[in-house]
């Protein structure tokens, strides 16, 4: 499977996670989101970006638990809960977020 954005192909697995990494930009992730129905707001952006930078520091995309803590830490109890996680990503924090970030899926998601 694969998308097509100005002239560039982006090759995916049949969940729509991308394959290479290293192909993510800004423009697949908006894609992404559409073909997930979300718009996606600063507060989206500041989630997919931790994500990433998660990733790239521990080589791993956190599965919804960690993920949730590890946000917490960084930005406060008010956004490291599942509730306010799961606005912005309602088809899991996790799963979702790490698939518009370009990340793999996390482990143990279903």
């Amino acid at each position: 499977m694969s998308f097509e954005i100005n002239g560039k192909n982006y090759e995916t697995d049949e969940e729509g996670y991308l394959l290479n990494l290293t192909d993510w930009n800004t423009e697949a992730a908006e894609h992404l989101a559409v073909e997930e129905k979300l718009e996606l707001s600063d507060n989206h952006w500041e989630v997919i970006n931790f994500l990433r930078d998660y990733y790239n520091e521990y080589q791993i995309a956190p599965a919804v638990r960690v993920l949730t803590k590890a946000i917490g830490k960084q930005f406060g109890e008010e956004k490291g809960n599942s509730k306010y996680l799961y606005e912005l990503f309602p088809y899991g924090p996790a799963k979702q977020a790490c698939k518009i970030a370009g990340l793999p899926k996390p482990t143990g998601c279903i």
